[in-house]
């Protein structure tokens, strides 16, 4: 079924061109060649569009014609004859309005590029750390099924159990369009393993996703940052790493702060971090001269608090929720195997029709 969001552009689009072919015809319209020679490359962007439009239009005419003859057909070979060609006319339709919607929705060039994701615990302690965890395997699992390679970047790992932050890149053609919408508050509901009243808990991570930034994107001036080293550490300070591996750079006109100490070397650490600060920077960047997309990686994350979410795993009803889209998914365990295309490609398509709605 053709969408009203796309219909409503489309005939925006025949409207204006029906003008612009009104004006084209003017013969007093010759006396300004000009503007004439706009209005023709208006003309000629907007013919090919408008025409797929029609061919939309008399397709789905035909197959709702098919249907009515059908229905009323006491002939039953000419009756199912009839089905048939309006359910053919009808994948034609649904092909061409693929086709023009793909043709109308703006590209993101970020869409192509490999991702660096940061999941930190926030509201709930201890259990909020091991949500953390499970957010972890969740996209790795996703990255596996999608195609994608992932690769540590940086962790830091809670005293209980589970892990306060950590980052990651995801590498692959598409991994940012791929992730790009996991970016918010995640809420889980459920009761912790150390809950003896079996009272429902309620505690968050947040997820920020960045597209990742090549040199040539982004120009990090050598006295504009801080390279500090440092033995690496694990849960509850335990050296190890006998050397001063562990790489923090400090970004000073952004302020901005990395770690990385994940890596054996030092050259290796140091080489992700500025991986992961040229990603923070590009996106800031990028994201503060595109307005439809506010307060950057900030506005990504929010505070952590649980009254801020884009999605809700509920353990006791089995359920996920989008609340973004209103979508919900009871097969819970599923999505944390990584199966989250459902979510993906419904927030995608609303991306889309959101775009051609406002376009």
């Amino acid at each position: 079924m053709v969408d009203q969001g796309l219909t409503d552009r489309l005939t925006e689009i025949e409207q204006t061109y029906g003008e612009v072919e009104s004006l084209l015809a003017d013969p007093a319209l010759l006396g300004d060649p000009t503007r004439y020679g706009e209005l023709s490359r208006k003309y000629a962007e907007l013919r090919p569009l408008v025409l797929s439009f029609r061919s939309l239009k008399a397709a789905v005419d035909d197959s709702g014609e098919a249907i009515e003859l059908a229905d009323i057909e006491t002939d039953p070979e000419l009756a199912r004859e009839l089905r048939e060609l309006a359910a053919a006319r009808r994948q034609e339709a649904d092909h061409m309005a693929a086709e023009l919607r793909a043709a109308l929705t703006p590209t993101d060039p970020d869409d192509v590029k490999d991702a660096i994701v940061e999941i930190r615990a926030a509201a709930g302690g201890a259990e909020a750390a091991l949500w953390a965890g499970e957010l972890l395997r969740m996209y790795q699992r996703f990255a596996e099924t999608e195609g994608l390679a992932w690769e540590p970047i940086d962790s830091a790992a809670a005293e209980g159990g589970g892990l306060s932050s950590v980052t990651f890149g995801v590498t692959g053609r598409g991994a940012y369009a791929r992730l790009k919408f996991e970016a918010g508050v995640h809420r889980v509901q459920r009761v912790p393993k150390t809950e003896s009243q079996g009272r429902v808990h309620t505690s968050t991570a947040t997820v920020a996703v960045m597209p990742e930034a090549e040199e040539i994107d982004v120009q990090i001036d050598a006295s504009d940052v801080k390279v500090d080293t440092f033995r690496s550490s694990g849960p509850g300070g335990q050296s190890v790493n006998t050397t001063d591996s562990a790489v923090r750079i400090t970004h000073l006109p952004s302020g901005l702060v990395v770690t990385c100490q994940d890596e054996k070397s030092q050259l290796q650490n140091k080489e992700k971090a500025f991986r992961v600060l040229r990603a923070r920077l590009y996106q800031e960047e990028h994201l503060a001269r595109a307005a439809e997309r506010a307060e950057g990686r900030r506005s990504q994350i929010g505070s952590g608090d649980r009254s801020e979410k884009i999605r809700t795993y509920n353990f006791k009803e089995n359920r996920v929720t989008d609340h973004r889209i209103g979508l919900t998914i009871r097969r819970l365990t599923h999505v944390l195997d990584g199966h989250l295309s459902e979510f993906v490609e419904a927030l995608t398509s609303e991306q889309a029709t959101r775009s051609l709605v406002g376009a």
